[in-house]
């Protein structure tokens, strides 16, 4: 097994090539930030449910959410990288596709979507960008 520098983008390459490639259900690797970006994502409608796998290693397991046969995700994109990361404040917030999309923050609350971020005035790190 290879060592990854970067697992949270390892989780959104995951779930993007599930989705166009149409797969019911993928698994990723646990880490708690994956299981509450998972928790984002079905809030806001891209995911069926995750659940939670213990085993020999802990894995997220994950549906993604299909609407007449098209993924409903069309593209996720990393902002903050391991070797540029990227803050904004709450006001400096990016709309995504002219308000179509969501984007997901690592706050000093933990992390939230963009719009929560707005609504409670929290700034913080710029993880990634949904549409």
């Amino acid at each position: 097994m290879a060592v990854l520098t970067d697992p949270i983008a390892d989780f959104f390459t995951r779930f993007k090539n599930a989705c166009n490639a149409g797969n019911e259900e993928f698994t990723a690797p646990y880490s708690k930030i994956k299981a509450d970006i998972a928790r984002i994502l079905q809030e806001e409608g891209y995911l069926w449910n995750y659940e939670v796998v213990t085993g020999t290693r802990t894995m997220l397991k994950l549906k993604p959410k299909f609407l007449d046969g098209r993924a409903v995700l069309t593209d996720l994109k990393r902002v903050s990288k391991p070797g540029r990361r990227r803050y904004v404040g709450f006001d400096e917030i990016p709309p995504v596709m002219s308000g179509l999309g969501i984007s997901i923050l690592s706050t000093s609350k933990g992390i939230m979507s963009g719009g929560a971020a707005k609504r409670q005035k929290l700034g913080g790190e710029l993880l990634a960008s949904v549409w």
